[in-house]
C-alpha cells in the first residue's frame, strides 16, 4: 500500500496492525504473521547450516562455508569466556538464538511497502478481501509476543541448567537460604520467604530484560522506518540510507546481546554460589 493512500495516522496504524486469526476469545490474539516468519526464518537457518555442513570440506572452503565457519567460532569462543560449566547444549542453543534471532531482526532492511502490499494483492485478487483490511508485519521481534515467549523459554532453561547441576533438592535450598544465609534453623525459617521472594525477583527479572530490550530496539527501528516511508522519495533515500546502515549494528548488537546474555544466565545457574 502506498504511504500517500492513506492518511498518515492510519497508514502508521495499517503498518503497525497485526494479521490475526477472524475469531474471538483467546486465540483472536494469535499474530500469524510473527508466526509464520519466524518459522520460516528458522527452516532458513537449519536448512542453510544443514546444508553447509553436509558439503563441508577440509579442503578449500567457500565463502558460504568460511562465513558459517565465522559464525561458530565466534559463538564457540565467546561460550569459552562465559560459560563456566559443561554442558552439550549451551553451543547449539547459542548458535540458534543469535543466527535466529539476527534472521528475524534483519526483516527489518526490507523495504515497508514490499511485503504488507504483495499480501494486499493475494488477499485482494485471491480471496477478495478488501486490501484496507489485509494487515501484515514482517518484523517478528518487533512483537512483543515473540520476544517474550523466546525469553520466558530462556527462563526454563536456567531453571532445568540449575536443577541438573544441583539437583532439585539443591535447588530448593538455594532458592530458601541466598543471598541471605543465617546460622541455625529458626533465622534460616524466617529469612527464608524473604530470600524466596529476592530469587524470584532475580528469575523474573531476566526474561522481563531479555524481551523488552530486544522488542523496543526492533520496534522502534521499525517505526522510523515506516515514518521515513511517509516522507517524499527524494528525501527517504537521504534519511533511509544512514539509518538502514546504522541499522544494520542494531540488528548485529540485538541478537549478539541476546544470546551472550542467555549464556551469562546459563553460567551463573551451574555455578554454586
Amino acid at each position: 500500500m502506498a504511504a500517500e493512500q492513506l492518511s498518515a495516522t492510519d497508514y502508521i496504524v495499517h503498518h503497525l496492525t497485526h494479521w490475526r486469526l477472524q475469531t474471538d476469545g483467546f486465540w483472536s490474539g494469535f499474530h500469524l504473521d510473527t508466526f509464520w516468519f519466524s518459522l520460516i526464518l528458522g527452516f532458513v537457518f537449519v536448512g542453510l547450516f544443514g546444508y553447509v555442513a553436509r558439503k563441508a570440506t577440509s579442503g578449500v572452503p567457500g565463502r558460504l562455508q568460511n562465513f558459517v565457519e565465522l559464525i561458530v567460532e565466534m559463538v564457540d569462543s565467546q561460550i569459552k569466556d562465559a560459560f563456566h560449566g559443561k554442558s552439550k547444549v549451551i553451543g547449539p542453543l547459542s548458535l540458534t538464538i543469535f543466527v535466529w534471532v539476527f534472521l528475524m531482526n534483519s526483516m527489518d532492511f526490507l523495504p515497508v511497502d514490499l511485503l504488507p502490499t504483495i499480501a494486499q494483492l493475494i488477499g485482494h485478487y485471491g480471496f477478495g478481501m478488501d486490501p484496507h483490511h489485509v494487515y501484515l508485519r514482517v518484523v517478528p521481534t518487533a512483537d512483543v509476543n515473540l520476544t517474550f515467549a523466546m525469553s520466558l523459554s530462556v527462563l526454563l532453561v536456567i531453571i532445568g541448567f540449575s536443577i541438573k547441576a544441583k539437583g532439585v533438592v539443591g535447588w530448593i535450598k538455594e532458592l530458601l537460604t541466598k543471598p541471605f544465609h543465617a546460622e541455625g534453623l529458626v533465622m534460616s525459617i524466617i529469612l527464608a520467604p524473604v530470600n524466596l521472594v529476592f530469587q524470584a525477583i532475580e528469575l523474573l527479572a531476566k526474561p522481563i530484560s531479555l524481551s523488552l530490550r530486544l522488542f523496543g530496539n526492533m520496534y522502534a527501528g521499525e517505526l522510523i522506518f515506516i515514518l521515513i516511508a511517509l516522507l517524499p522519495f527524494w528525501a527517504q533515500w537521504v534519511l533511509g540510507a544512514p539509518w538502514a546502515i546504522f541499522h544494520i549494528l542494531i540488528v548485529t548488537l540485538q541478537a549478539f546481546v541476546f544470546m551472550m546474555l542467555t549464556i551469562v544466565y546459563l553460567s551463573l545457574a551451574v555455578e554454586d554460589h
